[in-house]
């Protein structure tokens, strides 16, 4: 397989620029292929080409190559571009002449001089690109702007020319302003993590750039210093605040032994910390890469509006040329005005602001998403988010910590309480589930150590069994107990009553005897139920719980945060099928850890992983990974979906509806060139706009 290079790009100014980019890179014989990201300003190419070829195929634009690791230059001031200071003295020309057509007269060789200087100083680059486009058939905004401003000329309307020149050059600096300014989503994530970090090779202590620190390497991490590198505390305790990552301001404790993430911030103590990951491979860094990779993804309505668009340009082209022809051969019209006419819906016809409508309001959401420590894997999963009407839920670490303690310990036999929590942890010594960790905390609570138990045996979806003192004893749900024949010794009444309150009972006996009931409960997150209000408020009315638990503690926690409805008793693959059964009439999210449920979270509309810091399988399965390990930003995340889908909407319809109320003007004939600009130009213009009121998180 051909080895793919990733490219970083410096000018880069439009979309349909990175559509001609990339099919002029694909042209070179040595590349295999080659995909363009015009959010982030990168281009990917499988072959063998070099800095200059690729330099030659983004030359109309002026685009400049560097390689990855390379840091650009700083942008120019925008008064001391090149461009914007032709563009001055093209307006200022401008003025020179319209003050001279007012005072010498519009036909004076003066006057017309003046205009053809304000033209061609402000359009010259323009020009170059336009005509080497209309030599190969390529219709871009440039060419049918290249065609309206020398139609312009011949027909001897050179005011309107250069207000048109004037008019477009604005316009692309605006444009590019304003993408820019959309791209640092990106780019404030890149600056987050610092280029070098002290280090302690031997016993001194050097500073090294993050490309030379290795894995194992120890960071020396000083109060107020951000942290360069993933890695574990080896020595120390402080406060990080972790807002690049997970989105939360509120500083998180760590001491040995604990994780932490590159770009983060440690706040007091001074802390050791072992690298554990190279800098290509940050939390930081893989969150950078999904960002930028769902920034090219290209949504559903922007599908749409790239195949209208195949037969936009084409129809308003034949359009043009008939409002030019038609009224002159056919109806005796003048000449000169029709064709002036043409050449107005020539511009105005440009599908510039079409084109931008979608990718640039997908950028700025899922960049503001990322700065919020939500990962939105792409424009579809976007879309998706946005039309939502059901929520499903996993219960146990999602609405509930995921740590389940214990609260009752009935003994029913001669032994007492004590007994009850030695044999269990005995037993569930050997066990890597909740339940048995919960047990385990507690006889250590209880500072009792537990005997130690032989022949271990896990009775899936049931419980466990060992040999502890030479007797064989069992613990599990009552269903282990039906199963070795001792349904009449169950106590039911007490399990129903313990199952009310929210809690799972575990039985533990012999193949004779039950001598206690343990009851264990999963304390609910404080943030649950406001979750769910919230989620009420944006009009989800369906939330849907999808436990393994029992129908009692399922209901009870239900109940207590206002899921509206339940479905308990459930393996994994009976929470796919309740999943699939949703999807038949809903659009349906799946929320979980990332990890357990893969099934449903893969099939539902939209996957939600949470916890996702540092955790792979969070950031590579799921559609949309929440990077906190709490429901609070999921609110914000539909809001922001929905936010974003009207944006959607709203810009096709500023796109188009301004180009047809401009058309429609050339029926009485009052379509103008300058007027057919400022409609091209002002719709680009909201578009833009429009989109970047989602980097205001006011606004969500």
């Amino acid at each position: 397989m051909t080895n793919e290079v990733t490219y970083k790009l410096q000018g880069l100014s439009c979309a349909n620029c990175a559509a001609k980019f990339e099919k002029n890179i694909r042209e070179i014989d040595t590349v295999k292929d080659a995909h363009v990201n015009f959010a982030a300003a990168k281009v990917s190419v499988q072959g063998e080409v070099t800095i200059k070829q690729l330099e030659r195929a983004g030359s109309f634009d002026n685009i400049k190559i560097f390689e990855e690791e390379e840091t650009i230059p700083e942008k120019q001031a925008f008064l001391t571009k090149r461009e914007n200071i032709t563009t001055i003295i093209a307006f200022l020309l401008l003025l020179v002449g319209i003050f001279m057509r007012m005072t010498i007269g519009t036909n004076s060789p003066v006057t017309i001089s003046v205009f053809i200087l304000s033209i061609v100083v402000g359009g010259y680059s323009l020009f170059i690109a336009g005509i080497k486009n209309l030599f190969r058939f390529y219709f871009d905004m440039k060419t049918l702007m290249t065609i309206a401003i020398i139609g312009a000329a011949l027909i001897g309307e050179w005011v309107e020319g250069a207000i048109v020149v004037l008019l477009f050059a604005l316009s692309e600096a605006l444009e590019s302003y304003s993408i820019d300014k959309a791209r640092n989503s990106i780019q404030t994530l890149v600056n987050v993590a610092p280029n070098q970090a002290s280090v302690r090779r031997g016993n001194e202590i050097i500073n090294l750039d993050v490309k030379q620190i290795n894995v194992n390497d120890v960071m020396v991490i000083k109060p107020g210093e951000k942290i360069a590198m993933d890695g574990e505390v080896i020595s120390g305790k402080t406060s990080i605040n972790q807002a690049a990552i997970t989105g939360e301001s509120i500083p998180v404790h760590k001491t040995i032994g604990d994780d932490v993430f590159a770009g983060t911030i440690n706040e007091e103590g001074s802390i050791e910390v072992r690298v554990t990951k190279l800098v290509q491979d940050t939390t930081l860094a893989k969150i950078i890469h999904l960002v930028e990779d769902a920034q090219a993804e290209k949504a559903p309505a922007q599908h749409f509006v790239d195949r209208f668009a195949t037969y936009y340009t084409p129809a308003i082209l034949i359009l043009a040329l008939l409002i030019g022809v038609i009224p002159p051969l056919l109806f005796g019209g003048e000449w000169s005005h029709w064709i002036y006419l043409g050449l107005a819906t020539l511009v105005v016809g440009c599908p510039c602001a079409l084109i931008i409508s979608t990718p640039v309001a997908i950028v700025t959401a899922i960049g503001n998403a990322a700065r919020h420590g939500i990962l939105i894997k792409g424009g579809v999963h976007l879309e998706e988010t946005g039309r939502l009407n059901v929520i499903a839920f996993d219960k146990t670490g999602t609405l509930t910590k995921g740590t389940p303690e214990v609260t009752d310990i009935i003994p029913l036999s001669s032994v007492d309480a004590d007994d009850v929590i030695n044999i269990a942890a005995a037993i569930e010594t050997f066990s890597q589930h909740p339940i048995a960790s919960a047990i385990i905390r507690k006889a250590k609570d209880r500072q009792i150590k537990p005997d130690v138990a032989e022949n271990f045996q896990s009775i899936t979806g049931k419980g466990a069994m060992a040999v502890i003192n030479s007797n064989t004893y069992y613990i599990g749900n009552p269903a282990l107990f039906d199963g070795i024949g001792m349904e009449e010794l169950i106590p039911r009444e007490q399990i129903s009553t313990l199952q009310r309150n929210g809690k799972t009972a575990m039985l533990l006996g012999t193949e004779k005897d039950i001598i206690g009931i343990i009851a264990v409960a999963d304390q609910v997150r404080n943030t649950s139920k406001n979750v769910i209000d919230k989620l009420k408020k944006l009009g989800i009315k369906n939330t849907v719980m999808l436990t393994g638990d029992n129908q009692l503690t399922a209901d009870s926690i239900a109940e207590e945060i206002g899921i509206t409805d339940v479905y308990a008793d459930l393996l994994p693959e009976d929470k796919l099928a309740k999943i699939k059964e949703i999807q038949s009439d809903h659009s349906v999210a799946m929320i979980g850890d990332g990890i357990n449920d893969a099934p449903a979270l893969a099939n539902a509309t939209v996957g939600i992983a949470m916890g996702g810091a540092g955790t792979d399988a969070a950031l590579e399965t799921a559609d949309v990974t929440l990077m906190n390990d709490d429901l609070t930003k999921l609110p914000y995340t539909i809001s922001l979906s929905r936010k974003a889908l009207n944006i959607i909407k709203q810009n096709i319809s500023f796109a188009l509806g301004l180009k047809i109320i401009a058309l429609l003007l050339v029926i009485p004939g009052w379509l103008t060139l300058w007027m057919a600009i400022i409609a091209d130009v002002g719709a680009t213009l909201l578009v833009v706009l429009n989109s970047m009121r989602l980097m205001d998180s006011k606004n969500i």
